[in-house]
């Protein structure tokens, strides 16, 4: 299997950014990847104390499906955040200064109207991702499991619809799941595949219509007995990854 796509989330439940080779730190997600999250004013969310909660406590895909409406882009250099609609004004704020979290939080929260539950917060917590899972993560899916998964659903599926972190090509259909339990080098990085990712209804959004037009995990059940699509793997030894770099097994882990 070789490295067809790598993506990161800057801000949890918005737009996917393509990256063509990524440095990994053991024990650590992909860099810049849900470092930041608009919280629902009733989560209770503490930046000073985080402790992980369910993404519904958060802005997000599985219950606010117009988000994927908007294009956003984070400068890492910058500290800029570019949100774009499809229709109606853009912004562009600082979101390393309080007056351009205020901005970003005023926008969000009067375009989700009803769906946000007062105010919405823009929070950050140092060394902490606001991720599905409370364990630091990356995220791999075989594209030929997700075509296995299209024909079964009779139609094509955006990868971007299941926000993984790295997109591998070749194999055979669910051969990653073979990996469990395994260790595996990616590029320079070697990782242990702990589990299989069980899939919600946040993929039933269509990322470039913001329309819910399929049931993944519907579709999975049905067909495949099951309800995952890709694993989880954690990094033990850092290094780099880049696009084309391939994804060998060496063994249990």
């Amino acid at each position: 299997m070789r490295v067809e796509h790598i993506y990161r989330y800057p801000v949890k439940g918005f737009s996917a950014e393509a990256l063509e080779d990524v440095t990994l730190t053991p024990g650590e997600c992909l860099p810049h990847d849900r470092i930041f999250a608009l919280a629902q004013a009733d989560s209770g969310f503490d930046p000073a104390a985080p402790v992980w909660m369910r993404k519904t406590n958060f802005a997000c895909l599985m219950a606010n499906a117009r988000l994927a409406k908007l294009h956003t882009a984070y400068d890492p250099k910058t500290g800029d955040w570019a949100i774009r609609p499809n229709e109606g004004q853009p912004l562009i704020a600082n979101i390393r200064t309080p007056e351009g979290r205020a901005e970003v939080e005023d926008y969000l929260t009067h375009f989700l109207g009803e769906e946000a539950r007062g105010r919405l917060r823009f929070v950050e917590a140092p060394g902490y991702n606001f991720t599905d899972i409370p364990q630091k993560s990356i995220s791999i899916i075989s594209l030929a499991s997700l075509h296995a998964l299209e024909r079964a659903a009779g139609m094509r599926l955006d990868p971007i619809r299941f926000r993984a972190n790295i997109y591998v090509s070749g194999g055979k259909e669910w051969g990653d799941f073979d990996l469990m339990g395994q260790e595996i080098q990616l590029g320079q990085v070697r990782l242990k595949v702990w589990k299989r990712i069980v899939r919600c209804p946040a993929t039933e959004v269509n990322p470039e219509t913001a329309e819910r037009d399929a049931k993944p995990p519907r579709t999975l059940r049905e067909h495949f007995g099951h309800a995952d699509l890709g694993v989880q793997a954690e990094v033990l030894e850092g290094g780099k990854v880049a696009v084309g770099d391939a994804l060998e097994a060496l063994g249990p882990a």
